[in-house]
């Protein structure tokens, strides 16, 4: 990997930090709704701080990983091989650090976002969840959000590097999508929070991640832009049903 200044004043160089740029903020859509959601049992004051922490150390962690990214790639390398099983695993499956790290945040995903969704179906407990989720430590939060961040970042990392090759654009292309990333954070969380079934949603979306992280650590890759395509299909669907209730409030 190149570890020199890149040339501005050259077109392509701009392109590639562009694409990079883009490509860093639809990835971290689901690390910014994550924050939100978990963020939310702070109290108000302290939910900024939480996100922009948050962040923060995403940005950080992403940057680390970029200084070390030879070390990156050989997480690509097979570690552990598991045989063919019952007809669920034909073929013998090679997984390597990179894919041992995908399964175990799309677990902890699955499991954390569907816990969330239990509780918010236990109206008898939504109360005293709102009051004791006042209670959560704020290192309790930030351990969350570093887990999840890691995870994100591997993915994210591994991405741009299948697109440039100088380390110095990945790095400004991750400072500048996180910048974005803090600067909108705060928006969307409130919109989340305050409709409970664009919550649902969000943490919907979180398992079908989930999913996706195992599936890409088994090698069974599926189409991220399949999976956005449905979430915004959903959420403008989701933002027509909450047009149509606020208006038939008024009019009752």
């Amino acid at each position: 990997m190149d570890l020199v200044f890149p040339d501005f004043a050259n077109a392509g160089i701009w392109v590639s930090l562009l694409t990079l740029t883009f490509l860093e903020i639809v990835l971290g859509i689901d690390n910014v709704i994550f924050i939100s959601i978990v963020a939310d049992k702070l109290p108000k004051e302290r939910q900024r701080s939480s996100r922009n922490i948050g962040l923060m150390l995403a940005m950080l962690f992403r940057i680390g990983l970029l200084l070390c990214i030879s070390w990156i790639i050989g997480l690509k390398d097979p570690v552990v091989s598991i045989p063919p099983f019952a007809g669920i695993i034909k073929n013998e499956l090679d997984l390597s650090f990179k894919d041992l790290i995908l399964i175990a945040g799309g677990l902890f995903l699955i499991i954390k976002s569907t816990l969330e969704i239990h509780h918010k179906f236990q109206k008898e407990e939504k109360k005293e969840l709102k009051s004791n989720g006042k209670k959560i430590g704020f290192g309790a939060v930030i351990f969350q959000i570093v887990l999840v961040d890691a995870v994100f970042s591997f993915d994210s990392i591994l991405t741009a590097v299948g697109l440039v090759d100088n380390v110095i654009i990945m790095i400004i292309a991750v400072i500048v999508s996180i910048a974005i990333m803090m600067l909108f954070a705060g928006p969307v969380s409130n919109i989340i929070n305050r409709h409970p079934t664009l919550q649902m949603l969000a943490l919907s979306f979180l398992v079908v991640i989930g999913v996706v992280l195992i599936a890409s650590g088994l090698h069974q890759e599926v189409s991220k832009s399949i999976i956005y395509s449905c979430l915004g299909f959903s959420l403008a669907v989701e933002i027509l049903n909450i047009r149509l209730r606020k208006k038939t409030a008024k009019l009752s």
